[in-house]
């Protein structure tokens, strides 16, 4: 599952917050990487006890999400390799649902029934043993019968696919729909101050304190923050990039990102940052632009109902949206060109 780099930027605290009022911390290892939640309240009891739920409900997921570890969705995709209707298990109807929905919005580029291309390329085993890319015969066999998730046909909580290659993971946004979850357990229980960051994507809500939240953009190709932005309540901010779980080989670099339309990683850009209310919207975007690339990513921004999109290039030429250009502030002297693009 790819890690996504946000960080999280700390305010310091108003002089007039409530005494009492803190943040409360806690970090888990899940998905992955690691996710860290914020709660900003002044009952550490009750932010004690939804640290506990949280962590046990990522960990419930974590374990029943996870495509090449026994649980739930391993199961259910070597049920879906012989051809026959499949009950679809709870734990995974909902997530399935939304991940369909998401790969037609995007016209394909974010296609979640390609675990066997991911693992061709070895991303599946964070690049244990990698030492080149695969046969380009091979992909390109693959390419010609490859699946789509389209696929999948659903009826009546019986999942059925007529095509062995298809095989679901979800990585290119179940940490999104896991925040998403999260920040719903939080409101259910009675927060409206929080951050739920998993690996630097993260959904907050809220303020601390009197002061906003503001969320810190990683440079792609360089140390530290290039931007950071004020969150205004309830938002998400996701990114993907070619520059966390990659590898070079003969002077390239091939990083987790594919392409479904040809097999190899997606090229154009090093980054992608979305601005959105719904983390599992914000994350499934940003690697559907990645994929997409200079030529189409505001076309499929467009149809993904996007507003707020940065893109930087391997040269660092950054790309931005009218609505993000008047968001984002940046952490970086001289200040970069942006191009402003129609929208």
């Amino acid at each position: 599952m790819r890690c996504l780099l946000l960080l999280i930027v700390v305010v310091a605290l108003s002089g007039c917050d409530r005494p009492s009022a803190h943040s409360h911390k806690q970090q888990m290892y899940v998905f992955g990487t690691l996710v860290e939640v914020i709660i900003w309240t002044e009952d550490e009891a009750a932010a004690t006890e939804a640290m506990s739920q949280l962590s046990a409900q990522f960990q419930h997921q974590h374990q029943q999400w996870h495509p090449w570890e026994a649980g739930e969705l391993h199961t259910f995709n070597q049920q879906l390799t012989t051809g026959k209707p499949t009950p679809t298990p709870d734990s995974i109807a909902p997530l399935l649902q939304r991940a369909i929905e998401l790969s037609v919005a995007s016209d394909g580029l974010f296609d979640p029934s390609l675990g066997q291309l991911v693992k061709l390329w070895g991303f599946s085993d964070n690049l244990v043993n990698v030492t080149q890319p695969p046969d380009a015969t091979q992909l390109a066999n693959f390419i010609k019968q490859a699946p789509h998730i389209t696929d999948l046909e659903i009826n009546n909580g019986l999942a059925q696919s007529h095509n062995p290659r298809l095989y679901l993971d979800f990585g290119g946004f179940a940490k999104g729909y896991a925040v998403d979850r999260a920040i719903e357990t939080l409101r259910q229980m009675g927060f409206d101050n929080a951050i739920v960051n998993a690996g630097g994507d993260l959904r907050a809500i809220g303020s601390k304190g009197e002061w906003p939240w503001r969320i810190g953009i990683r440079n792609p190709r360089g140390e530290g923050l290039i931007a950071s932005l004020q969150i205004s309540r309830d938002e998400s901010v996701f990114t993907s990039g070619d520059y966390e779980r990659f590898y070079d080989y003969q002077g390239k670099r091939y990083h987790h990102i594919i392409d479904p339309r040809n097999g190899y990683p997606a090229e154009g850009f090093s980054s992608v940052t979305i601005l959105h209310h719904d983390a599992a919207t914000a994350d499934a975007a940003a690697t559907a632009l990645l994929v997409a690339g200079p030529e189409q990513w505001r076309e499929v921004a467009k149809k993904m109902g996007l507003s707020q999109v940065m893109v930087i290039t391997p040269r660092g030429k950054i790309s931005m949206s009218p609505a993000m250009v008047k968001r984002i502030r940046f952490e970086v002297s001289p200040e970069p060109n942006i191009n402003v693009v129609d929208w």
